[in-house]
């Protein structure tokens, strides 16, 4: 199921999510600029659970970067344009109600912190593991945590692929969401951490991180498990 809309407008405007999609955007587009080096650069400022424990190489030319300013810039990379349109696409869709119910600044603390979790999870999981992990799946699974506390009969249409024939289907955001995590759940558990691939670990470390967090940083205003907003400006 590819999620592509849902039906809960927001309140305010969602500039830290805009500001995060548009930071991303270009920490991309400055990769691709790499040109050969693109690699290079990723293996420096993505986050390699191994140089928590030790210093690890890097290549000639590049400076070495603190493991631990490599876990947030990890977060704004990404390997290819699926891989960013994906992760864009689900911050697009969740994020701007997530902002709504914690506001501007409670909401980028929030997606920082999941982002962190999501890498230490992974590194708890391989901690010696030297395959560094980018992208923002991480912090974007703690989001898609929070919107299923606060909203989770939220209709969210999904494209349901049926053979050749993609079908549009709206569904709450408790099933779209506990599908998404049952697959992280299911692929961390059959996934092997040291070869590379989807860093699925750190997507369930995120979503918990999310679910544990959203009380704390919600606003009184947002109930936990609460109705879809109706209109732009309700309230």
């Amino acid at each position: 199921m590819i999620p592509i809309s849902d039906d809960n407008p927001a309140r305010l405007m969602p500039v830290v999510t805009w500001l995060i999609i548009g930071l991303c955007i270009a920490a991309y587009v400055w990769e691709r600029s790499l040109g050969h080096d693109m690699n290079a650069a990723i293996a420096v400022l993505g986050f390699v659970p191994a140089s928590l424990r030790h210093p690890v190489a890097v290549p000639p030319g590049f400076m070495p970067v603190p493991a631990g300013a490599t876990i947030f810039s990890s977060m704004f990379l990404h390997g290819g344009l699926l891989h960013l349109g994906g992760n864009m696409l689900y911050l697009w869709i969740f994020g701007n109600n997530v902002e709504d119910a914690m506001g501007h600044g409670r909401f980028i603390v929030f997606y920082l912190i999941c982002g962190v979790a999501a890498a230490l999870t992974l590194a708890w999981i391989d901690p010696d593991s030297s395959v560094p992990m980018i992208g923002a799946s991480g912090a974007i699974s703690g989001v898609l945590a929070g919107y299923v506390l606060l909203f989770p009969r939220a209709r969210v249409t999904v494209i349901v692929p049926l053979g050749i024939i993609f079908y549009p289907l709206a569904l709450s955001a408790f099933w779209v969401v506990s599908f998404w995590f049952v697959l992280q759940l299911v692929s961390a558990a059959f996934s092997n951490p040291e070869q590379p691939g989807v860093a699925w670990w750190a997507h369930v470390g995120g979503f918990a991180a999310g679910l544990l967090l959203t009380p704390l940083f919600k606003s009184q205003r947002f109930p936990l498990f609460g109705r879809p907003r109706q209109g732009p400006w309700a309230r």
